[in-house]
C-alpha cells in the first residue's frame, strides 16, 4: 500500500482515501486529470501537496498491477 493512503471498510466503504481524511482518492485524481491544478485542489479538498503526490504514487502504483498467469507461478 502506498503510504499517506487508507483503505478501511469503515470509511467511504472501503475505497481508497487520503489517510486521516474522507478525500477519494479518484476524487483527486479525477479533479487533476480534469485539468485542475494542484493548488486548486489541495485548497478545495483541505489537502496538502504530499497528499496529493500520494494519491497520485497510489493511481501509479495501481496502473502498474501486474498479473501473471496460473501456469508462470506454479
Amino acid at each position: 500500500m502506498t503510504e499517506g493512503i487508507s483503505i478501511d471498510p469503515a470509511v467511504c466503504h472501503g475505497k481508497p482515501v487520503i489517510h486521516g481524511t474522507r478525500v477519494l482518492v479518484s476524487t483527486v485524481l479525477g479533479a487533476l486529470a480534469g485539468g485542475d491544478s494542484r493548488e486548486m485542489v489541495a485548497s478545495d479538498y483541505s489537502i496538502t501537496s504530499e497528499q496529493i503526490a500520494a494519491a497520485l504514487q497510489f493511481g501509479s502504483d495501481m496502473a502498474d498491477f501486474q498479473v501473471s498467469a496460473y501456469d508462470a507461478v506454479a
